[in-house]
Formats: structure tokens, sequence, C-alpha cells
């Protein structure tokens, strides 16, 4: 793997075998080698916490660079919330480096992030597939048949790496990628 701005550490468990992030300040990455990916669905399985504002994770993709990159995100502290603006915060939408979160948050309220549907414990692994088109990203958490999120792709790229993501001051713990490229 490729990394940038973290340090990662195996995972073997019975059902859950991947990779560990370190906490540090900044986003980190962990790009699968060799991986193009233009349009399809990748799944994993992934596990924050319920620390607040300590907990960012996800899946960059189409990356061109360690900062060239489009990528969906959770921010798990955020799935079981009783205020309804931070459950609206749960999965996030960004294309770095042009829209970065606050970018969208500020000029796009309530578009790029949404509540994540079924709400996950927030401790604990869930599933998640997204689904990419030429001009759509649609996330589906734990196997529910209506996306969390559905956004315009804000990016031009068409292609590029695979990677998981982790956001300032998280750590995060990631498994079972698999990816279906379309035809």
């Amino acid at each position: 793997m490729s990394l940038h701005n973290r340090k990662i550490t195996s995972i073997v468990a019975s059902e859950y075998n991947g990779i560990s992030f370190n906490e540090a300040a900044n986003y980190g990455l962990a790009w699968i080698p060799g991986t193009k990916f233009n349009t399809g669905s990748i799944e994993f399985d992934v596990k924050g916490n319920a620390t607040p504002q300590g907990s960012f994770v996800g899946l960059a993709f189409q990356g061109l660079n360690n900062k060239i990159f489009d990528a969906v995100y959770f921010r798990p502290f955020n799935f079981l919330s009783p205020d309804s603006l931070k459950k609206a915060h749960s999965v996030q939408y960004i294309s770095l480096p042009k829209y970065d979160w606050e970018i969208l948050r500020d000029s796009f309220p309530g578009k790029y992030e949404h509540a994540a549907n079924p709400s996950p414990d927030p401790e604990k692994w869930f599933h998640v597939l997204v689904v990419l088109t030429e001009t759509e990203v649609k996330v589906y958490v734990n196997g529910n048949s209506a996306p969390s999120l559905s956004v315009k792709k804000l990016s031009k790229h068409k292609e590029g790496m695979i990677g998981f993501f982790v956001g300032n001051n998280s750590g995060g713990e990631f498994a079972n990628l698999t990816f279906s490229p379309e035809n």
C-alpha cells in the first residue's frame, strides 16, 4: 500500500481481516496498489468510534495523487446523535482540492452530506457499498436498498486510484475490500 500521513497495522480476525490506521493530524490515505477505477461498485467494512470530532473514516476514489481525489467518509460520532443537524452530518462526499467539506457545507447546505441509514452503532463494524457512475456517487449502508447519500460528482477526472481515507485526528479500521468495475 502507498501511505500518506499515516501508519497502518494488520488486523487479523475471523470476520474482519484488514488494516488499522493510527491517529494523526490532517487526513491520511492508504492507496491500494495497481488500482485504476472509473465506474462500478466498491464494497468494504469499516469501524470508527463515537469520539466527537475524532472519527472520520471512508473511501478515497479516482485519486490522481495525495491531493487530488474524491472521497466519501463517515462521522460515526454523529450516527446516533439526538441533534438532527449533527445526525444529518453522518456521511459526506468531498472532491479535493477544490471542494472540501467546509466549502460544500457553506455553499450547498445539506446537499453533500446526510444521515447514515440505517444508523450503525458508532463503535461497531458496518458495511458500505459505493456505486460510482460517470456523474453520480451513491453510498449504501448495511445492505439498505435506499442510498444514505446520492450526489452528482464534482470532479472532472474519470479514473484513478482507490484507497482508504481517514480524516483529521482519526484512526480507523478497514476490511473486506472488493470492487467491481463496469465494463
